[in-house]
């Protein structure tokens, strides 16, 4: 099987964007800030972003909110060309319950994980849907810990979308990312293209 390339898929968009000086908006899932950070610091010149910070699998509540009030820190202190915005989703931890059920005893990057990226990344289209962005993606691909091609494998379907190609990736060399992905080499999971182009 062929892999797709999806950092040049990510910097075809960006090229067209720039020949076409329109600056799209972009709906990113963080799943944390150090894996927020390259993306973040990446796309800001070619996209109007707002993170998503979704995460029902964090326990207890009072990591989730640890961590979502460094999420904030991070755009508060990056400087960014473009303002960046924040929605924080719903928590929950049932949520993460009901769909992790029966597999309490998977290993870290099994079945469990797996739903887990779905449950998010549902989320993150619908909501992308709902509010009319031209992109959504997540950092979850950034950590070597996570699966890119079971991400990409998610599909949009179930999510009201359509398509099957799920992940852009921006494989980046000089900024900084999640410790653990060192040497740097950082996935930016573009998911999805929902706008159609027209000649006339």
């Amino acid at each position: 099987m062929n892999k797709i390339n999806y950092s040049k898929q990510t910097e075809s968009i960006i090229e067209e964007n720039k020949r076409e000086h329109t600056m799209p908006s972009l709906l990113i899932h963080a799943c944390c800030a150090p894996c927020s950070s390259a993306c973040l610091e990446y796309l800001n010149p070619y996209f109007r972003i707002t993170v998503f910070y979704y995460n029902p699998n964090i326990s207890p509540e009072a990591e989730f909110e640890k961590r979502l009030a460094e999420e904030k820190r991070l755009l508060a202190g990056m400087p960014f060309e473009n303002p960046v915005d924040i929605i924080e989703g719903h928590y929950d931890y049932g949520d993460f319950l009901q769909i992790a059920k029966g597999l309490e005893d998977c290993p870290e990057g099994g079945e469990r994980c797996f739903r887990c990226y779905r449950l998010r990344l549902e989320e993150t289209a619908r909501l992308a849907k709902e509010k009319g962005f031209d992109y959504f993606c997540t950092t979850l691909s950034i950590s070597p810990l996570k699966n890119a091609q079971k991400i990409n494998e998610i599909g949009l379907g179930p999510a009201g979308l359509g398509g099957d190609i799920t992940a852009l990736a921006v494989n980046i060399n000089t900024y900084a990312t999640h410790i653990a992905g060192l040497p740097v080499a950082v996935n930016m999971c573009c998911h999805v293209n929902r706008h159609i182009v027209r000649t006339i």
